[in-house]
């Protein structure tokens, strides 16, 4: 019997995440498949997530649930890992879900979509007088 409950929610994610911050910074390569994805670095993340993500496309394609969770699941692993490498946590990702909660996608999309305004830098002069 586990001497803690199990984790579930964002407690897992969170949870994983400093596993795998913690093979990423400590773990050896030829005993951790975490540090391995490390020691080849972040383009062979990436690979690895991009062929989950084709992989959840192709379940869910399939109509099999079952199949299309074990994948999602892979793919967030990965995704985690690659939130690692650029020293990013996965409550970052939640917070960013829980501020988009309750914008319309549409709203959301249009803010996104936006061209942030660039600020002008201030002046003590008034502008030279038109000719």
């Amino acid at each position: 019997m586990s001497a803690h409950p199990p984790l579930t929610g964002p407690d897992v994610l969170a949870h994983l995440g400093e596993v795998v911050a913690q093979r990423r910074d400590e773990g050896e390569p030829d005993k951790s498949y975490v540090a391995k994805l490390f020691s080849k670095g972040l383009d062979h993340i990436l690979k690895k997530v991009g062929e989950e993500a084709t992989e959840v496309v192709l379940a869910a394609k399939d109509g099999d649930p079952q199949k299309l969770v074990y994948e999602v699941a892979d793919l967030w692993f990965h995704s985690i890992v690659a939130l690692a490498a650029l020293k990013v946590e996965p409550g970052q990702v939640l917070a960013e879900l829980a501020r988009r909660e309750g914008l319309s996608g549409l709203e959301e999309f249009a803010a996104r979509s936006r061209p942030q305004a660039t600020p002008q830098p201030a002046t003590d002069t008034a502008p030279p007088p038109s000719a």
